[in-house]
């Protein structure tokens, strides 16, 4: 009998097998990992993050889900992925990763296995019930809370349709208002944890908190280090997603800041609609060791137009979220000489019809002149 040694069994095990930092930066793969991807190891170590090889849902899925899972229990498993390999094509894998720290309790190293699965697993569908007072509660919260004027003289659009009847409501809010710098404009769009009464006075928390830290001055990314501390001392919001960008009407240029939230929609005259994919981090205090968050920015051109919205405008039960992103960028692109109002109404309209709905749809637009 031919003894198996500890690499020859790394190498030829029945699932591919890698090894990275907490920020994801490949350390170590194995042969069948590459044969599963096509992916060479060269071409991977050192050089690329884990969840840049996932399509752009399963990015998402990896910022808001997986890696704040994996560093508050330590551990996930069997997460449904689809990896991008060599060709294009896609793996649709189940993934189970484990968090290693050292003696001091810091993040070290993460070990994960890549299982090929013939098909997709579909995310679990969220435990919804029915509670026919504490939603009316929760629904009257959110409308006095979302109820305050928006800022005149812009052009803005804003809409906020409520999950479906009978469903407990959730946690997504927007704001806009004028900074202290002339002609620039601060928005956010935000979504808190959980359902109900408590998701709802979460978000009205969380809403005062960004205006007020917007007023001192702060950019995007400081200002979201300075809500992870406010989260964190009031115990209030952890897990939540943030977006906030300011946006200087008059000069063109946009700051903007994700904390594990949906990216930003661009979409400028005569180019193709994007998706803006800078500046992002975890959701709220949920750090594990990492630097201050990141911000990035970009050009709003004349007649350019920037969407910030939540999960419930693409996510369905009957589409990935790598469909209803595509789905968005086509709407977007159809919908470009649309004024900002009516633009987010037909978004909401097309993506999230009430038929189809079963989460909150916010989204908010604003065009430069």
């Amino acid at each position: 009998m031919i003894e198996d040694s500890g690499e020859d069994l790394f190498e030829h095990a029945p699932c591919g097998l890698l090894s990275t930092r907490p920020d994801g930066i490949i350390l170590r793969v194995n042969r069948t990992f590459e044969e599963l991807t096509g992916l060479a190891r060269d071409d991977l170590v050192g050089r690329r993050r884990f969840q840049d090889l996932l399509t752009v849902g399963g990015r998402i899925y990896h910022e808001t889900h997986c890696a704040p899972l994996l560093a508050m229990q330590g551990w996930i498993q069997e997460i449904a992925v689809e990896i991008v390999r060599a060709d294009g094509s896609r793996l649709p894998a189940l993934v189970n990763s484990v968090l290693q720290r050292g003696e001091d309790g810091q993040a070290q190293l993460v070990r994960t296995t890549v299982f090929a699965a013939a098909d997709r697993r579909r995310y679990e569908d969220e435990l919804l019930r029915g509670r026919e007072r504490e939603r009316e509660i929760a629904l009257e919260l959110q409308r006095s809370l979302l109820s305050g004027a928006l800022p005149a003289g812009v052009e803005l659009g804003v809409v906020y349709q409520s999950a479906v009847r009978g469903l407990e409501v959730g946690g997504d809010w927007y704001d806009a208002f004028w900074l202290d710098d002339p002609g620039t404009l601060g928005i956010v769009v935000g979504d808190v944890v959980g359902r109900g009464v408590e998701a709802a006075a979460t978000m009205g928390q969380l809403r005062s908190a960004v205006r007020a830290l917007a007023s001192t001055g702060l950019a995007p990314g400081a200002l979201l280090d300075a809500l992870d501390a406010y989260s964190r001392r009031h115990a209030v919001g952890e897990m939540a997603t943030v977006v906030h960008a300011r946006v200087d009407l008059a000069g063109g240029h946009v700051t903007y800041a994700c904390a594990g939230h949906l990216p930003p929609v661009l979409v400028e005259p005569g180019a193709a609609p994007r998706v803006l994919w800078e500046g992002r981090s975890l959701p709220l205090d949920a750090d594990i060791g990492t630097p201050a968050r990141a911000e990035a920015t970009c050009e709003l051109a004349p007649g350019a137009a920037l969407l910030l919205y939540t999960d419930g405008l693409v996510e369905r039960s009957d589409r990935s979220l790598d469909e209803g992103l595509d789905q968005l960028l086509a709407a977007m692109d159809r919908g470009r000489d649309l004024a900002p109002a009516a633009l987010t109404d037909a978004l909401a309209a097309e993506l999230a019809p009430p038929s189809a709905r079963n989460d909150d749809v916010c989204a908010l637009a604003v065009r430069r002149p």
